[in-house]
């Protein structure tokens, strides 16, 4: 199959190309390569065996071209960022609401030649996890933990009703979204335009719920990227990795592998045609524990440096619940966190960071988001 890839250059998209072309289909990537995330090179990682267009999602003209003879879409590109995206709203919501429009609307020119449309939203449309209390035996979904409560440290949710403190559960695809940052709520729009559009020609969609992604290729000098790769950028420069609140909120940390099994099923069954899907592994990670698993592996004594203070946003616990994309998709995670860790950590003993974290950290503080 002739197969587009939006944001095939980046970190998650160039996995899934190099997974397209090894089992024969013809891969095309459509990609900016924003230099936040790339740098001023093209990235050595890029399959030379796909066509490669440099163009912005944006551009309906290059939209048009690489939409050519295409069959199936996977729509990865989009501004990555929780905090950036607090200040800078309009390139946020350019790349992601916009840029996804743009998508749409030249994929409705074209009726009848796709096959499949397949977007990448992502877990933060949730805001927080889910909770149980165990005292009044009900799940609970709530929204932001009150500022008064987090300047005082008291960190975890307590139940409204008895104030006994809620277990975190697996979050479902039916728990309702409270989106906490601009990024968030266009993921939400990125999702729900595709399968609005989807559903209305008749063009079978497929929407992932991406958890916290980890892996080779992500971005070690970009500091608004995943915790794995902030925390190695720290670390690779003997800098100890920087961590809100106590370090025990925790997330669901899953393997870009486990990423690229999930796209590959959407494509090749019609399961989950029409659905938005949760990706992760069910496990649960504190965030302390991911900079002690790193550390360690690079053979750096430095631990973490606690700083007590909030990210206005920020969510304490969220895991997924996998169980629809196990029975609707088949898919099932294959990559334990120490095995992915362990090929993480051999990919970082090559690589060179740029440490840009202390200086996106005073941006946020300079804009009252770090409290």
């Amino acid at each position: 199959m002739k197969i587009l890839v939006t944001g095939g250059a980046g970190f998650i998209g160039s996995h899934l190309v190099d997974a397209l072309v090894e089992r024969g289909h013809s891969v095309r990537i459509l990609d900016s390569l924003v230099e936040q995330v790339h740098g001023q090179t093209v990235p050595q990682h890029l399959n030379p065996q796909a066509e490669f267009i440099k163009g912005d999602v944006c551009d309906a003209e290059a939209v048009a071209k690489a939409l050519s003879d295409i069959d199936v879409i996977y729509h990865q590109a989009a501004e990555v960022g929780v905090g950036q995206s607090m200040y800078e709203i309009v390139r946020y919501v350019k790349a992601n609401d916009l840029g996804t429009a743009v998508l749409l609307e030249e994929i409705i020119k074209r009726p009848g030649q796709f096959k499949k449309v397949i977007v990448a939203s992502s877990m933060s449309i949730y805001g927080e996890g889910a909770y149980r209390c165990e005292a009044c035996n009900k799940t609970v979904n709530p929204f932001l933990r009150p500022s008064e409560q987090l300047a005082a440290h008291d960190w975890e949710f307590k139940c409204e009703e008895c104030g006994g403190q809620l277990k975190t559960i697996g979050t479902t695809e039916e728990k309702p979204l409270y989106p906490t940052s601009v990024y968030a709520v266009s993921k939400q729009d990125q999702e729900q335009y595709c399968l609005a559009v989807g559903r209305a020609y008749k063009i079978p969609t497929v929407a992932f719920r991406y958890f916290n992604v980890y892996g080779t290729r992500q971005a070690l000098s970009n500091p608004y990227t995943g915790v794995c790769a902030i925390f190695s950028s720290r670390l690779l420069n003997d800098q100890a990795p920087t961590i809100f609140e106590d370090g025990e909120q925790s997330r669901d940390f899953v393997n870009v592998k486990d990423i690229v099994q999930a796209n590959l099923l959407a494509m090749e069954t019609s399961g989950g045609d029409y659905h938005s899907f949760n990706i992760g592994t069910g496990r649960a990670t504190s965030i302390k524990k991911i900079s002690e698993l790193l550390a360690a592996g690079l053979g750096k004594d430095i631990a973490p440096v606690i700083v007590g203070k909030y990210r206005e946003g920020d969510i304490r616990h969220c895991v997924a619940d996998i169980s629809k994309a196990r029975k609707m998709l088949g898919y099932e995670p294959k990559v334990a966190l120490e095995d992915g860790l362990a090929e993480l950590l051999k990919w970082l003993g090559e690589q060179e960071a740029e440490d840009k974290v202390e200086a996106a950290t005073a941006e946020l503080t300079s804009r009252s988001l770090v409290k």
